[in-house]
């Protein structure tokens, strides 16, 4: 059965930031990008890793969930439970945190690392809200179970032998090309703008 419980205002809240998640990362870059100092190996080779773990976080949950999971509309047609999201039930929202911080961290502007962190989670928060409300009414019970069982953001091990399920890696590889051409402009732009900057200094 499934549940027909009015949204909640932070579900409300969350309608509008779904629909238009995609200019949330600009703070997360902006504020680095302009801030950003010198070029600083160590600080690269940190913050690149951690965008490719984000990347092939979110990879991996895309590759599960299918293309759809970029839509604008909160319409699901199947509940994935397995790969990552037997982790956690946000895999693509960690890989987001990931890459976004990994950006924080090449720009060398450290107090911006908490600053970010509490924007994203307040903004996903709400995105949430609104999804979760979403699913409970599209899959009921199962959902719920599924909900009870794994945790919203912090990833956990799945029970052991939990089974996984399908994944099309190519399908995910082609609906990431977007954002992997995100990636290279913003790499060319803090190489620019950390140049620029070692060159005044």
């Amino acid at each position: 059965m499934t549940s027909s419980s009015a949204p909640t205002a932070a579900a409300r809240i969350g309608a509008v930031l779904f629909r238009n998640r995609g200019w949330l990362p600009a703070p997360f870059v902006i504020v680095p990008l302009v801030l950003s100092g010198g070029f600083n190996l160590t600080q690269w080779l940190f913050g690149l890793t951690i965008v490719a773990l984000g990347e092939w976080w979110r990879l991996a949950g895309v590759a599960r969930a299918g293309p759809g999971t970029r839509r604008r509309e909160g319409q699901s047609s199947e509940l994935v439970t397995w790969g990552p999201f037997a982790w956690s039930r946000n895999p693509l929202y960690n890989g987001n945190y990931l890459i976004w911080m990994g950006f924080v961290v090449i720009s060398g502007v450290w107090w911006f690392l908490p600053v970010a962190t509490v924007l994203f989670f307040t903004e996903y928060t709400f995105i949430v809200a609104y999804e979760e409300t979403d699913l409970e009414r599209a899959f009921g019970q199962p959902y719920a179970e599924y909900k009870a069982r794994t945790p919203r953001w912090i990833p956990r091990p799945p029970a052991p032998g939990a089974a996984d399920g399908p994944a099309d890696y190519p399908a995910a590889w082609r609906s990431e090309r977007s954002t992997f051409l995100q990636y290279v402009v913003l790499v060319i732009a803090f190489v620019i703008r950390q140049q620029g900057v070692t060159s005044l200094g």
